[in-house]
């Protein structure tokens, strides 16, 4: 869950380097560095932001180099620990993606080779490899060294005797940003939009050798071609704009982002796939982790009333483990980067056992795509924010829209649900311009550590995501859960100081949550209600009410996680926490 790049071109790496680390610090963030292949090598690494480490850089020359951002595995934050790290001879340094399963083993036989370790990271056996095998020719050397690797990598690999780069990757994303006589290896597209929007999507397997006039790409020896593709990602869409927060932005960019999905609904003819995309009713299992998960939570509910076929939902990293799976003729992977390791394992797994893989993601030309029999791709943009919102978004609405045009509900309900649809990103708007009570709200949430939220039906996956939401960002000890059992053991833990955020939804289950919530005021618990506007019931049983616009009750999912985003939100900022970049968190699962 690292963020790496490589520079090699007709200008100075250094400032581009550095750029593009800045870019990438979502990857990671608890230290940085960069290596400039000048002669002799210039290495500059510490446990510090991307922003410090130029802070107090001198400049260096030298047209190739490497750069990494790190989320720490192997080894804690340290600057012995960071990347890049380096071979005996202080001549190759390497930046790399992943995990080494075998380097102890590795690391074992080179030290009885005479190589010596500073770090305690698997990273630093490959540029022992390297320079094990290295005889003038990095491209050789790294091949010889990528062949003796067990586990997943993006490497980047420079020389201080060659002004080339050698990339490579097995099971975490590799990019190219081609520009005029330069090129960028990036590990995600993000890092290269200021300076092109051509961009190569690597393929696993592949190593490719670059100068600032040429590229070299083979796959298991074989010299292969990769198309360049523009991307329709800008630059803007990685500025703050105005805001003071990544999050906060990707909050305000749900309206439109909302109204552009929507616009495209065409009932029985969305989405467009060829094949066409028909679930028959053998069933679906979704397999997601983190917020995608909550995502496919909600999708259960949809698909289950409007298709009336069974849908499970498995987080992909508790299935891996299992001996024996339950096949699915249909399995919806969902992963916002596409890149998430215990998705890829999982869907690759139920492919082989014969299942249909249907991917659900926001980044085009990432990893799960191609492991896919078809994919349909979210279309929200780059998210900088560690904490998922509008990805989050777009992949319920995009489920919803599937799950639309293949619906076996009457056609006047199917026209009702579509008319509340065509409504959503007014109504997620209108929560963004009344947000005074969700920041009072906030206001007496900061104060407290521990909280519940509580919802019953559909919007039990809001709940948990909310929690998830304020363990990300706010570090609030949150815990979701299905209002009907906090009966069952939670009610010990509820006191006076411990505050009850209760979904309360305007459908068949309604009565319930009324009833639960009373119970939970018989604990003196304080409660907070998330109420559709004109629901008059819950008035005389909250400290605190907030409106939401009235909906479908299937889409209610919608604008109730909306609120609970603001409502983490400024709940983290007043607790002064580092809202875009939280403790021990990344924004890519790529290791399992």
């Amino acid at each position: 869950m690292c963020g790496i790049v490589g520079y090699v071109g007709t200008n100075r790496a250094q400032p581009v380097l550095l750029d593009c680390l800045s870019k990438l610090e979502y990857r990671g963030y608890d230290s940085c560095g960069i290596a400039i292949g000048c002669s002799p090598l210039a290495v500059c690494k510490d446990a510090v932001s991307v922003e410090d480490l130029a802070r107090d850089m001198k400049p260096l020359s030298g047209n190739v180099g490497v750069g990494h951002t790190r989320w720490a595995t192997h080894g804690e934050p340290s600057r012995l620990n960071a990347h890049p790290h380096s071979d005996c001879t202080g001549k190759i340094a390497v930046v790399h993606n992943g995990i080494i399963d075998n380097y102890l083993a590795l690391r074992s036989q080179l030290s009885l080779e005479g190589h010596e370790f500073v770090s305690e990271t698997d990273t630093e056996v490959i540029p022992h490899l390297i320079e094990k095998y290295y005889r003038g020719d990095l491209e050789t050397a790294t091949k010889a060294a990528l062949a003796e690797l067990s586990g997943s990598y993006a490497i980047v690999a420079v020389c201080d005797a060659q002004k080339t780069l050698v990339a490579a990757r097995k099971g975490s994303p590799l990019i190219i940003g081609v520009g005029k006589n330069e090129f960028i290896v990036a590990s995600d597209v993000p890092a290269v939009l200021s300076h092109t929007d051509k961009i190569i999507y690597l393929e696993d397997e592949d190593m490719v050798v670059l100068t600032q006039s040429s590229i070299y790409i083979t796959n298991n020896g074989k010299e292969v071609k990769r198309p360049v593709q523009t991307t329709s990602w800008n630059v803007d869409d990685i500025q703050k704009l105005g805001f003071e927060h990544f999050m906060l932005k990707e909050i305000y960019e749900q309206p439109q982002i909302a109204r552009s999905l929507i616009s495209k609904l065409g009932s029985k003819q969305w989405p467009s796939s060829d094949p066409a995309l028909t679930f028959d009713g053998s069933g679906i299992t979704i397999m997601a982790c983190g917020t995608s998960y909550h995502a496919g939570l909600i999708a259960k509910y949809i698909i289950e009333e409007l298709i009336q076929i069974p849908v499970r939902v498995e987080i992909a990293s508790e299935i891996n483990s299992r001996k024996r799976l339950l096949r699915s003729r249909y399995v919806i992977g969902i992963s916002q980067s596409g890149e998430t390791a215990d998705v890829l394992t999982a869907v690759k797994r139920l492919k082989v056992d014969g299942s249909r893989i249907v991917a659900l993601s926001n980044v085009y030309g990432s990893s799960i795509t191609r492991i896919a029999d078809q994919t349909i791709y979210t279309k929200a943009g780059p998210e900088i924010s560690v904490a998922a919102t509008k990805t989050f978004l777009a992949q319920i609405i995009t489920l919803v829209k599937l799950a639309v045009s293949q619906s076996a509900i009457n056609p006047l309900e199917e026209d009702r649900l579509n008319k509340r649809l065509t409504e959503i990103p007014g109504k997620i708007q209108q929560i963004l311009d009344s947000k005074m009570e969700i920041e009072e709200c906030a206001r007496y949430l900061s104060s407290h550590d521990h909280v519940f939220l509580v919802a019953r039906g559909i919007n039990v996956p809001s709940a948990l995501e909310a929690a998830l939401k304020l363990k990300e960002i706010a570090y609030i000890h949150a815990e979701g859960y299905n209002a009907g059992e906090l009966k069952h053991g939670p009610f010990a833990l509820l006191s006076s100081k411990v505050p009850v955020v209760a979904i309360v939804a305007r459908d068949e289950t309604h009565r319930t949550m009324l009833n639960c919530i009373e119970e939970i005021r018989a604990r003196k618990a304080p409660i907070i209600i998330l109420a559709e506007e004109g629901d008059r019931t819950v008035d005389e049983l909250a400290d605190y009410v907030i409106r939401v616009p009235a909906t479908h009750a299937l889409l209610s999912p919608i604008l109730n996680v909306v609120t609970l985003q603001l409502l983490a939100y400024y709940t983290a900022k007043i607790r002064g926490c580092p809202i875009d970049k939280p403790r021990n968190l990344a924004k890519s699962v790529t290791v399992e």
